[in-house]
């Protein structure tokens, strides 16, 4: 599976923080973490390719989204998934048909999930680096963006608590990211995607130019 090569690919890292894990940093916001997942969806699918890694309760909001948009997710969207967690892998994953697997290392996780993070964030140039709740992950996932050569604009959601709260606080991030609770306004001048910009079913039938993407509202005058 080659590069995703349109621009504005947006990097999705989220997770919801498991106080029984030992890579743990801190209480997460279920319900912000659902909200603004959904939200980052709805303005993103049909305009702009996402990239994620498979957190078991990520996968199924990815998919439950991507089919009520009537989008083409095998396009618009790309699941990395490493076979270290092959038994435990949620039933969406099987219906996305672009899953990019990466091999275990023996029984190593934190080894299997560095090679997967590695190659996740290396076949792709991003534009946009969004981050929601988790844990330490969150933090490998940064550190790796940060050392890409690609200049990459980072969204750490510091509302959903977790992982991302600590990320905004050490790279003061803009205060609105902790401050707006209406996440699709959010998203749509974080991301800068106009809400007149149309949806389309699959990348190609995407214009090049911005502009053209743009459908002017009905006016009477």
């Amino acid at each position: 599976m080659g590069q995703l090569s349109g621009s504005g690919a947006i990097f999705l890292s989220a997770g919801v923080p498991d106080p029984d894990a030992k890579h743990f940093m801190g209480e997460g916001d279920s319900a912000a973490i659902t909200a603004a997942v959904s939200a980052l969806l709805y303005v993103a699918l049909g305009r702009r390719r996402l990239v994620w890694g498979g957190h078991p309760a990520i996968t199924p909001m990815v998919w439950s989204v991507a089919e009520a948009m009537n989008v083409d997710y095998s396009g618009w969207v790309r699941l990395y998934q490493t076979l270290a967690f092959k038994d435990d892998f949620p039933e969406e994953t099987a219906k996305f048909q672009n899953v990019v697997f990466t091999e275990a290392v023996g029984s190593d996780i934190p080894l299997s999930l560095e090679v997967m993070r590695k190659k996740m964030i290396g076949d792709t140039s991003f534009d946009v680096a969004v981050f929601i709740g988790g844990m330490a992950g969150i933090m490998e996932e940064y550190e790796l963006i940060r050392a890409s050569a690609c200049p990459v604009k980072i969204i750490p959601l510091a509302s959903t608590g977790g992982a991302a709260l600590s990320l905004h606080q050490q790279v003061q991030a803009d205060p609105e990211l902790e401050e707006e609770l209406d996440y699709v306004s959010l998203f749509h001048k974080q991301l800068e995607i106009d809400p007149n910009e149309r949806r389309y079913r699959t990348p190609s039938e995407q214009p090049v130019e911005i502009a053209d993407r743009i459908t002017v509202p009905f006016s009477r005058e």
